[in-house]
């Protein structure tokens, strides 16, 4: 009668050997963490900048209405004291604006470049992965040939 071969010690020892490396996966986890924290450091640095220029905003248009408030001598004169105010504000709000532009643009840049560093931190990161695994499968894979003839 012919033999049969058992595969199981042939799959059982496959198995164990298959490559679980829970080295990567800690250093993905770092990885995810330290780009979660950059990303926030972002973020939070750019809300504290537009809530202080919203700030100084607010302040530099109160001043002005100060101005606006106090009683004027001839009619006319409330008419100026509106368009003068106006005229700052709209002046000031384009400045603001384009503060404000500012800050997302940094924003975005930062962000942009943090998700580059991180995309190729990642490739290089699965690129070292597939290869190890690679080679733990091939020689998994030459092991399990040799004791099956």
């Amino acid at each position: 009668m012919a033999n049969t071969q058992d595969f199981t010690a042939v799959f059982k020892d496959m198995m164990s050997a298959f490559p679980v490396d829970t080295k990567a996966m800690e250093d993905a986890y770092k990885s995810q963490t330290t780009l979660a924290e950059k990303l926030s450091t972002v973020s939070l640095s750019a809300a504290q900048e537009s809530a202080q220029l919203s700030a100084k905003w607010a302040e530099s248009t109160l001043k002005k209405m100060q101005d606006l408030s106090k009683a004027k001598a001839e009619p006319a004169d409330y008419a100026k004291s509106m368009t003068d105010f106006a005229s700052a504000n709209a002046e000031s709000a384009a400045e603001h604006m384009a503060a404000f532009a500012e800050i997302a643009k940094k924003v975005q840049t930062q962000t942009l470049e943090l998700m580059m560093a991180a995309g190729k931190d990642m490739s290089e990161d699965m690129t070292a992965a597939a290869k190890k695994a690679s080679e733990e499968m091939t020689k998994v894979t030459k092991k399990a040939t040799t004791a099956a003839k």
